[in-house]
């Protein structure tokens, strides 16, 4: 289970940044946590601020984090210096606006709980990287009676220690790892349990990027599942959709012949049955023809079966977009519930949606803020943190909705009024 990312010189963020899913020691909602036998960790983050002001750079900082820990394997070892290496294409992207910070290292570091047995143990792995690849990375763990961490593994440019992985895989790693490649993406490739089990906790967890169309138009366009030979996964699919449309009674599927050059990919037509309104019978339109929200919900069908059922966790960027209030309510209320929640699924997500801090859904400490100083470095902060003038924390029963428009928590965009024709006489 999720418990915190630590996150550093990467994109807008500068200095330090912390999200933390631990709760705090505030009192409402306390059906919303999860206990883990080691803390109480809550269940969703939302996370609000201005455009620009580095929401998305959170999503995409441990999105980068799970995509180097499961691809750096494959780094390294291109003497060809005329041929880019995959390294060259997962280089950090560091924050540009100070000569100091553009040359230093981006710093991951991720916290979480494995509650899958008896024996609950605490992870702490990290790692930093720049230009020339990685710096820096550990791996720590504790027992769930223990008052520190126990090291696994740390290296650094002058250090190697190896010492809490079994002698037997030592030196295959010893020989195997370059400067480009983390100890858990390689450990994982030679089936070390231990660093396999790190590598394999990234790879359950589940990204969603709709403030990219392109990453929107791939999703919606990947079925779920069993969705083409199983009428229980299309049926489960066709309850989904009832909690905002319940005109879609079904779905016909055919197979489209593939073409010599295509053999090894299937393609499929899809149509979505609909009620005629006059007659017993129905109607079919193509799926694609269906609204952007029904086909965003399509999108987001799979994705959410896979974390509810392993637990894992779901990180959307622009969660509202194309969507109800009402509906996005409903799709965060999955993650409160657990009889809908049993294997306690976690849920990240930005959005502008501001109806949901009006909704009493979310607790303080699961609303988080970005904003932008005036150098352009962002800052990540909780709702459960802010104070008020008098350095008085923020009270529960507060209009969280119109104190955040009216600046009180910040996180909003500094308006001014431009008019069309001003711009044209500059022109």
């Amino acid at each position: 289970m999720f418990t915190k990312f630590i996150f550093r010189n990467f994109k807008s963020f500068r200095d330090d940044t912390t999200l933390d899913l631990s709760a705090s020691k505030i009192t409402e909602y306390a059906d919303h946590l999860f206990d883990t036998g080691v803390e109480k960790v809550l269940p969703t983050i939302a996370i609000y601020g201005a455009n620009a002001s580095g929401k998305s750079n959170v999503y995409q900082a441990f999105e980068y984090m799970s995509q180097y820990v499961a691809n750096s394997f494959k780094f390294g070892g291109d003497d060809d210096l005329n041929q880019k290496s995959d390294f060259d294409y997962m280089k950090p992207t560091p924050f540009l606006f100070d000569s100091k910070s553009k040359d230093q290292e981006s710093l991951f570091e991720v916290y979480f709980v494995d509650t899958s047995s008896e024996s609950i143990k605490s992870y702490q792995y990290g790692f930093a990287v720049n230009s020339q690849g990685v710096t820096r990375e550990w791996l720590n763990r504790k027992a769930k009676t223990a008052r520190a961490y126990k090291r696994i593994f740390y290296r650094d440019g002058e250090t190697l220690d190896l010492t809490g992985i079994p002698a037997k895989y030592r030196e295959n790693l010893e020989v195997s790892l370059e400067r480009e490649v983390l100890i858990s993406s390689l450990g994982a490739k030679l089936k070390i349990p231990k660093l396999k089990f790190i590598r394999d906790w990234f790879l359950q967890n589940e990204f969603a990027d709709f403030g990219d169309p392109a990453e929107s138009f791939f999703m919606s366009r990947f079925l779920p599942a069993g969705f083409v030979d199983s009428q229980e996964v299309q049926d489960n699919i066709v309850k989904f959709f009832t909690a905002f449309d319940d005109s879609i009674k079904g779905f016909h599927i055919e197979k489209v012949a593939s073409s010599d050059s295509d053999k090894k990919e299937e393609h499929y037509t899809i149509d979505a049955i609909h009620s005629m309104i006059d007659s017993d019978e129905t109607a079919s339109i193509p799926l694609r023809l269906e609204s952007d929200g029904t086909l965003k919900m399509f999108a987001l069908y799979p994705v959410l079966q896979e974390v509810l059922e392993r637990g894992s966790v779901l990180f959307i960027d622009e969660l509202n977009a194309r969507l109800h209030p009402l509906l996005v309510k409903n799709f965060i209320h999955t993650f409160l519930t657990p009889e809908l929640n049993p294997h306690r699924a976690q849920l990240v997500f930005t959005t502008h949606d501001t109806w949901q801090l009006s909704t009493d859904i979310l607790r303080r400490d699961e609303i988080y803020f970005t904003q932008k100083d005036k150098q352009g470095i962002s800052h990540l902060y909780s709702l459960a943190d802010c104070v008020d003038e008098d350095g008085i924390k923020i009270r529960k029963d507060e209009n969280f909705e119109k104190n955040y428009l009216n600046g009180k928590y910040e996180g909003i965009p500094c308006i001014r009024e431009f008019h069309i024709t001003e711009l044209s006489k500059d022109s």
